[in-house]
């Protein structure tokens, strides 16, 4: 049942409870002042905690419902958009029963809009910035066909450039699909359990070769009290190590050589944990900091490029951290000391 005309016809406020448990919109049943009697899971998953006992405007705050609240108007139709950890957005039904009791139906439209928006930016962001290598390789391609390198040596370079731009191609394609996945899904809260530390350790075992080609060293220093049980959170283990796959990479890029990348630990709350890897490079300006987020975003284009980066590793990063429920900050020093830490929701140790 999923129109509003299929649950006008139950009457009974507890055959409505039932109704609310199955269905996967969100229903809210509100008495004739506007105060919401019940919840089911999904209006409070999509809404937060604390719904019963509110009144309805102060959670959807529109004239057309004051109208109906009012007893004006018998039903409306809206979109409502709500602004939690990640932008939401819903079809909202509202109808008054029989019986003086008025039913809300939320139908969650977050993904057909997080569709839209990754097709209209899939096709801007490719087309801007493939262009680039795709007309170096046809240049250089055009140049050797028609024989006017007869060098070998030459001809070598070349083909090494060609390669060079080939993979960063590569590279750049698979950060968009990997960004447009999590994009789609960012409203979806995850619900496998990952043992966190088992997978920033993983991740730091396998760079710790790339950052000692830098004469680089990755330091974890995990300040919980000595003995602490291991920190299992929700979510995806592939995407979790992701984020710190990026993060870490990041900081043997663009650190220094002969450095430490320190991989700091701390238990914030007992519900809460922030993960922070600091490395000592070129200071980041302050106007630069709120804008590292964004899809191919670069401090220094030209470095960037020069090292194999997209411009898309912490735009991926952002998305899932907000997938996770989590928050993630930026700080970089005068002396060149960068800081991202990242605060993930954590479960009961054990």
């Amino acid at each position: 049942m999923n129109a509003p005309e299929d649950i006008a016809l139950i009457q009974d406020p507890g055959v409505l409870g039932e109704v609310g448990r199955m269905l996967d919109d969100g229903l809210l049943v509100v008495d004739d002042d506007g105060a919401i009697l019940s919840a089911n899971s999904a209006a409070v998953r999509f809404l937060g905690e604390g719904l019963v006992g509110r009144n309805l405007l102060e959670v959807i705050a529109r004239d057309d419902v004051a109208e109906v609240l009012a007893g004006r108007e018998s039903s409306c139709t809206l979109v409502h958009s709500a602004q939690t950890n990640v932008a939401m957005e819903f079809n909202v039904r509202i109808r008054r029963l029989e019986e003086g009791m008025i039913m809300v139906l939320l139908l969650d439209m977050t993904l057909q809009r997080n569709l839209e928006k990754v097709r209209r930016d899939f096709v801007a962001n490719v087309s801007h910035e493939l262009r680039s290598p795709l007309t170096s390789l046809a240049g250089f391609i055009e140049t050797i066909l028609i024989n006017e390198v007869r060098d070998w040596p030459t001809q070598q370079r070349f083909l090494r450039i060609m390669e060079e731009e080939a993979g960063r191609m590569s590279r750049l394609i698979d950060d968009l699909l990997s960004l447009s996945r999590v994009e789609v899904d960012e409203h979806i809260v995850p619900d496998e359990t990952v043992p966190l530390m088992e997978v920033v350790k993983s991740v730091i075992a396998s760079l710790e070769t790339r950052a000692a080609r830098r004469q680089m060293a990755i330091s974890l220093t995990d300040s919980r009290a000595e003995g602490a049980n291991r920190l299992l959170m929700r979510g995806f283990a592939d995407e979790i190590n992701e984020v710190f796959h990026n993060l870490i990479e990041n900081a043997i890029k663009y650190g220094f050589e002969n450095t430490v990348i320190e991989i700091d630990v701390e238990q914030q709350r007992e519900d809460q944990v922030m993960i922070s890897v600091t490395n000592r490079g070129e200071t980041i300006a302050e106007k630069h900091l709120s804008r590292l987020t964004e899809r191919f975003y670069r401090v220094d284009k030209a470095r960037s490029r020069q090292i194999g980066g997209t411009g898309l590793g912490l735009a991926i990063v952002k998305h899932i951290v907000n997938r996770h429920r989590g928050m993630m900050k930026v700080s970089s020093s005068a002396d060149g000391v960068t800081r991202f830490a990242v605060s993930l929701p954590v479960l009961s140790e054990r």
